[in-house]
């Protein structure tokens, strides 16, 4: 059952002048990645095809996450009138599926699957808290409270989850964490990237994932504070069985937002260098 409905966000507040220009394109991509929950549904579905906990879970699950689609699309096509939500979407989804075929995790163990859920939830929460902090215009507020929220409790699901498998599979401490952090670098692959290009580019370029990853990564990265990356890696390591409060969360938290702010001037700088670089919406 979802917690909220799309007809609660309260879209006559919508604030044309409070819309953040640079947080637009973002938002469009968001929709496209969120919107595809129903794939990723069909995949953790075969995966735990035994388990009708997890089933119902995802299938729940997946439902939301078509809303926060949804509701991103909405927000956008209303800052953004020349925008058409369905055919970036229809275009992001020719170009860009997950193995719906696979009969078992690619995680190698379900419990591994579980985790890089976690992740994956982790990064979601953290980033629409991001995004809803750094923006004043009330309608992608709410709304970034509503996903964020979400998110989170989507966080506890895949970890309860997880613990019980993790009764069943016996997965130690190193190779938890190698799938945790093997997840989190995923965040660099094709799905983010591809879904730049689809919400923001023109049909006739060509994508190339250098130029749309900097795009995006370069933009998304500079909402982030350390209160964000310090709940992301209490999070991270609660997943991996490791304290999530104390001196190694904190060094560790440092040393990750260090890394994000390095890390996303280098793809400023890239994205500045590109001679594709192409205009945004």
């Amino acid at each position: 059952m979802k917690h909220w409905q799309i007809e609660d966000v309260a879209w006559d507040q919508f604030a044309a002048d409070k819309v953040p220009p640079d947080i637009v394109p973002l938002v469009k991509a968001a929709a496209m990645v969120e919107r595809n929950g129903t794939d990723y549904a069909i995949y953790l579905n075969n995966v735990f095809g035994d388990d009708p906990d997890i089933g119902r879970a995802v299938n729940n699950w997946s439902l939301e996450e078509v809303q926060h689609g949804d509701a991103l699309g909405r927000w956008a096509s209303l800052a953004d009138p020349s925008w058409d939500y369905q055919a970036a979407f229809a275009r992001f989804r020719e170009g860009y599926r997950i193995p719906l075929e696979a009969k078992a995790s690619v995680r190698g163990s379900r419990t591994g699957e579980l985790i890089a859920r976690c992740m994956v939830e982790t990064g979601t929460s953290s980033y629409y808290s991001a995004l809803g902090e750094a923006t004043a215009e009330p309608v992608l507020q709410q709304i970034c409270r509503l996903v964020a929220a979400d998110e989170f409790r989507h966080f506890k699901l895949f970890y309860d989850h997880m613990r019980r498998w993790l009764g069943r599979e016996r997965i130690g401490l190193p190779r938890r964490l190698r799938i945790a952090l093997g997840r989190i670098g995923e965040t660099e692959d094709d799905e983010l990237a591809y879904a730049w290009h689809c919400a923001n580019e023109p049909a006739d370029l060509p994508y190339d994932h250098r130029r749309c990853m900097a795009a995006y990564m370069g933009r998304a990265m500079a909402f982030y504070r350390l209160h964000h990356i310090e709940r992301a890696t209490g999070m991270i390591l609660k997943t991996v069985g490791l304290p999530p409060r104390g001196r190694l969360s904190d060094t560790a938290a440092r040393l990750a937002f260090r890394l994000l702010q390095y890390r996303q001037r280098r793809f400023v700088r890239r994205l500045a260098g590109s001679t594709a670089a192409a205009p945004v919406a």
